[in-house]
């Protein structure tokens, strides 16, 4: 059969791509090393509702939401634990955020029935954040913000005078958060009187940074 060697081949336009700007990335994942693989799992399983999409002995991918993964966890020989890891420079925690108060101290309730409790619960202002503690140590923020809204809160923390004066803020103790919404204070009653100092920890308060 004879074959036209005469067609000419398809053009291809040129591609332009654009260096000229920054582009600003949204955070995708975050990937932890660990010698307790299937534990790292199902922590996170049970506190923040990832699902493993591909597991094998070596690590696994997992996601909360549509993403094909949120955090990764990876796991080899020659990984060992690091019992100065509070006072390592490196991460300090990952955080996750609810859409109001009500899901975050649901969220508390529902994990200290099951035995996981925060070390430190704090309203920045912003935010109101309970931290806890993964099994291979490492700090994990649950939070709220306390605007409800991104912009409004970021207005906060460029403007508002307590903030600049305790960018920390207030420890508060969860239970007395549970109470007062309970009693039918509102989400943001609830944030100010927290922010103002109304409900100190009763019991003990680690944010996990060196002494």
């Amino acid at each position: 059969m004879h074959h036209n060697t005469d067609v000419p081949a398809p053009t291809v336009a040129p591609v332009e791509i654009d260096d000229s700007h920054l582009i600003r990335p949204v955070l995708h994942h975050v990937t932890f090393k660990t010698t307790r693989l299937q534990e790292m799992i199902d922590w996170y399983r049970q506190v923040v509702g990832v699902e493993p999409n591909f597991q094998f002995e070596g690590g696994a991918w997992t996601s909360n939401d549509a993403a094909n993964h949120r955090l990764a966890f990876v796991t080899m020989p020659g990984l060992k634990d690091d019992d100065e890891k509070v006072a390592r420079t490196g991460m300090h925690h990952t955080a996750f955020e609810y859409g109001s108060l009500d899901e975050l101290l649901g969220s508390y309730l529902r994990l200290r029935a099951q035995g996981i409790e925060p070390t430190g619960c704090l309203d920045h202002g912003l935010t109101v954040s309970f931290y806890y503690v993964d099994p291979d140590g490492n700090s994990v923020e649950l939070q709220a913000d306390s605007y409800g809204d991104w912009a409004q809160s970021t207005e906060f923390m460029r403007s508002d005078e307590r903030f600049a004066a305790d960018p920390i803020g207030k420890p508060v103790d969860p239970e007395d958060l549970v109470r007062a919404r309970r009693s039918g204070l509102s989400s943001q009653e609830v944030h100010e009187r927290a922010y103002r100092g109304d409900y100190p920890p009763k019991g003990p308060f680690d944010l996990r940074l060196p002494q």
